[in-house]
């Protein structure tokens, strides 16, 4: 493992720090039967039935995965 010569100093440690920042996910925002949602592109979403029980994922239009 590395071991740093000397200490660093607390500027050098916060701007480096600095360079991590997380971004929002960019959300596409869908209306299907008139309810809006919104989900992450090119990511299977969760069918549910009508009393809200998950079924299956899809994926453009098409059944991918069963839960």
């Amino acid at each position: 493992m590395a071991v740093p010569k000397r200490k660093m100093s607390r500027s050098n440690t916060n701007s480096r720090r600095a360079q991590w920042k997380a971004t929002a996910p960019a959300l596409v925002k869908t209306i299907e039967n008139g309810k809006v949602s919104y989900s992450l592109p090119h990511h299977a979403k969760v069918v549910t039935d009508s009393a809200g029980t998950p079924m299956f994922l899809e994926y453009k239009g098409r059944k991918v995965a069963d839960i």
